[in-house]
């Protein structure tokens, strides 16, 4: 790798808050254009929005995997360029989309393009040593957040230009970024670490049945997986949850997540690399998750809305768990195999946005129903705190497999 690493880092970490400024952008105008291509009503057009965002969580879900072994056998450099290459193609698309199914058919491309920020965390555990992984993992979450505090902020300025210019721009974003790959990003996976693609590994079940047979790994895993599912209480039925509960506006409820962002950015970028150094990744999980039982709780009952955004950096400490999680194990998984983790987090993550909005709205519809026996908008979080709890008792339980270390599979017994 001749290109400095520090340079390259920081090519990953400016590639992950423009690939999160060109998603956000897209956000504020996208009821508006769904409406300008099918012609139809608001309430159509919110439908529409479900099935596009739930189309590309779906992609992402399926195809994680198979970008992230590609990335173990190509390179992740090959990889992260062609995702960025696919992603404006898509956005570029999607700005000039007639119909709704070509919107459509744009937006499932881009998510199997999107796996910049799984490709991107493989080639920064590519060059971290382990006890360095939790802390740069958790820069990653600060400027996907960043990324998504500016991306609607954008997006709502350039939107008064044209309802297409913010997917133009988009595409500028990812365009502008390929090329600037071009020119600094080395490749990481090296001959001792390059590994055979094949489709037994690359799909979904294939690639967490194989990760899940390595010793360590199974708990981890479905701790990950249990956690994305609470903490997307949060996209989920926070606007719902502040009008039931506050009787919050649409300004108001923009602001609130203003808050949360920028206090989730912060955490990410300044309290996880402390909490690991200090604790450890397993004791700073352990404790970020006692904390998200608390907020979450607190928000289940809590009927004050200036409380409620009290609370909102409190949250800030609950987000080392994710990074420490992550870090934990990809220690524990083979060098060679670190794009297959990265996509198979990619996929569980996904996982969790199809699955969890399901669960949090229909327990936010249950409760505050107008024959609900129970009258509680808080209730999504009562019940995320109770899958956080499993998720603790997950993490804590005495492991019956022997860890391995950081081991590197050769090729040829894959």
């Amino acid at each position: 790798m001749t290109q400095s690493p520090r340079l390259a880092l920081g090519f990953i970490l400016v590639t992950i808050t423009l690939d999160a400024i060109g998603i956000g952008l897209i956000f504020p105008v996208m009821p508006e254009l769904i409406e300008e291509v099918t012609g139809g009503t608001l309430a159509a057009a919110a439908l529409w929005g479900g099935v596009l965002s739930t189309s590309f969580a779906v992609m992402q879900f399926l195809f994680g995997p198979v970008l992230g072994s590609l990335s173990d056998w190509y390179g992740r450099r090959p990889v992260l360029l062609l995702s960025l290459g696919v992603m404006a193609l898509a956005y570029l698309i999607m700005a000039l989309a007639p119909t709704i199914w070509l919107l459509l058919a744009a937006r499932l491309v881009a998510g199997i393009a999107a796996a910049t920020q799984s490709t991107a965390t493989a080639f920064i555990a590519d060059i971290s040593t382990p006890d360095q992984r939790g802390r740069r993992f958790g820069l990653i979450g600060a400027c996907f957040g960043i990324g998504f505090i500016l991306g609607p902020l954008i997006g709502g300025l350039v939107a008064s230009i044209d309802t297409r210019a913010p997917f133009y721009a988009a595409a500028a974003m990812a365009l502008a970024n390929l090329i600037i790959g071009l020119i600094v990003l080395p490749e990481t996976v090296t001959a001792r670490t390059r590994r055979a693609f094949t489709w037994s590994r690359g799909n979904p079940i294939g690639a967490l049945k194989s990760l899940t047979a390595l010793p360590g790994l199974k708990r981890p895993l479905l701790t990950f997986l249990i956690i994305a599912v609470a903490m997307n209480v949060y996209p989920a039925i926070w606007a719902f949850y502040g009008k039931a509960r506050f009787d919050w506006d649409t300004t108001m409820i923009g602001h609130s997540l203003g808050v949360y962002g920028v206090s989730f950015a912060l955490g990410q970028a300044l309290l996880v690399g402390p909490l690991i150094q200090r604790f450890g990744e397993h004791r700073a999980a352990f404790l970020g998750m006692w904390v998200d039982v608390v907020s979450l709780t607190a928000l289940g009952f809590v009927t004050s809305g200036a409380l409620a955004l009290a609370l909102t950096p409190i949250t800030a400490l609950g987000g080392v768990v994710t990074p420490a999680i992550q870090a934990l194990l990809s220690r524990q998984t083979p060098d060679n195999a670190q794009g297959e983790l990265q996509g198979v987090l990619a996929s569980l993550n996904a996982l969790a946005m199809i699955t969890a909005p399901l669960m949090m709205t229909a327990t936010f519809a249950a409760f505050t129903a107008p024959d609900a026996a129970i009258f509680s908008p808080g209730a999504p979080f009562l019940l995320a705190a109770i899958l956080m709890v499993a998720a603790i008792a997950l993490h804590v339980a005495k492991s019956r497999e022997t860890p391995s270390g950081s081991p590197t599979l050769p090729p040829s017994s894959l």
